[in-house]
């Protein structure tokens, strides 16, 4: 008979402070050199993310490359995939109790692909079974034996080792949770500031940073003249243009305000740094032109950059904050943008801006921003 207060004291020191993965790949190899015959380990569980309905822990040394080793991603939607529907995980999730299947002579047309293919590896048995979280929610726990099935005391080890691991990967959902929330609403880099503790009113900071505000043109006339489904698709579009551009220029979309964007490129303090931010805040401008036009959006949108000091922090009430930037520098930003219609520009730079870019630019006008009391030359990329 196996014991498991060995299995259950590293468990407990060292196993619970490590990574989901490097757990996985640590205990298989233990279950193994106990005599279990497990050739493959997985640990999965759901979580909460835009893109991501659920992620899984694999150790499977003889598994391909695409799993070896590596955390898994399912996207929304898996439960309508032929890879799901019939599994033996969907079995598992609709009773919520394990699962068993030997993989023999029985195994027919009609049990899933995944059993035919382990079956094809020289597996032998399948048994998977959840792990009940204290929400009420669920991970996942599966072995898979090769050469010969699991034995009844090998399941009795199995079981045990199974509930040991529940709260560890349910602590680590709530990892995930925070995680997926923190940066899916703030950003990864202003999101991780707030997982690192700065969740107080108070909490500020003075930053340098190139600052681009965008928005769509005609924005009222478009609610006013098509259906909310439609203006919705358009809003999300046009957000996945902004969004992709900012993000591959080095900067973050702090906020969507409304039919906008305003996003940071933040700098070192550097004159190199300033210099920096505000051609990646350029060059991002210039990409999401070119992603619109690829992607063929339907509406035209404006793009204001402006380079200062800004307030970046937590403000508001004593229970309802937001992380967010204050100061002349974005309220500058915002106006800037709100002349490219006027001038039937798409991009404009102030000039504290185009000058740290170093890059040619045109004068296009001299205008008074609302609130700043000196009249302010706006620029546009040479190129536009």
């Amino acid at each position: 008979m196996h014991d498991p207060a060995p299995f259950i004291d590293w468990i407990l020191k060292t196993g619970r402070h490590q990574g989901l993965q490097i757990l996985t790949d640590e205990l298989g190899p233990k279950l193994r050199a106990a005599g279990i015959p497990l050739m493959r380990l997985r640990v999965g569980m759901r979580t909460t993310h835009p893109l991501i309905a659920a992620v899984s822990y694999i150790w499977d040394p003889g598994g391909n490359d695409a799993e070896d080793k590596a955390q898994l991603r399912a996207p929304h939607g898996i439960e309508s995939r032929s890879t799901y529907i019939g599994s033996p995980m969907e079995k598992i999730s609709t009773s919520q109790a394990p699962y068993r299947r030997r993989l023999d002579n029985t195994l027919g047309p009609d049990d899933h692909l995944i059993l035919h293919e382990l079956k094809a590896r020289g597996a032998a048995d399948w048994y998977g079974r959840p792990m009940h979280f204290a929400t009420g929610s669920f991970g996942m726990i599966i072995f898979v034996a090769d050469g010969a099935e699991f034995s009844a005391d090998d399941l009795t080890l199995l079981d045990t080792l199974s509930e040991v691991l529940a709260p560890i990967v349910e602590a680590r959902r709530h990892d995930h949770l925070a995680t997926a929330i923190a940066t899916s609403y703030l950003g990864p880099r202003t999101g991780q500031r707030v997982l690192d503790g700065e969740m107080t009113r108070g909490d500020i900071s003075q930053i340098e940073a190139a600052i681009l505000f965008s928005d769509i043109r005609g924005w009222t006339a478009l609610n006013a003249s098509q259906s909310a489904e439609h203006v919705l698709d358009v809003a999300n579009r046009y957000f996945e243009v902004m969004s992709d551009a900012i993000d591959n220029n080095g900067g973050e979309i702090l906020k969507f305000t409304g039919d906008g964007v305003l996003a940071l490129f933040p700098s070192d303090g550097s004159e190199a740094g300033q210099v920096e931010a505000c051609r990646q805040a350029l060059s991002a401008a210039h990409a999401a032109l070119g992603i619109a036009a690829l992607a063929d959006l339907p509406v035209p949108f404006g793009t204001g950059i402006h380079f200062g000091k800004l307030l970046y922090g937590n403000v508001g009430a004593r229970e309802r904050l937001d992380f967010t930037v204050l100061g002349q520098s974005v309220n500058i930003a915002s106006r800037v943008e709100a002349f490219c219609g006027r001038l039937n520009e798409p991009v404009l730079l102030s000039d504290t801006a185009a000058h740290l870019t170093g890059m040619p630019t045109r004068h296009v006008s001299t205008e008074t921003l609302k609130g700043v009391d000196d009249p302010m030359p706006l620029h546009a990329p040479a190129n536009s």
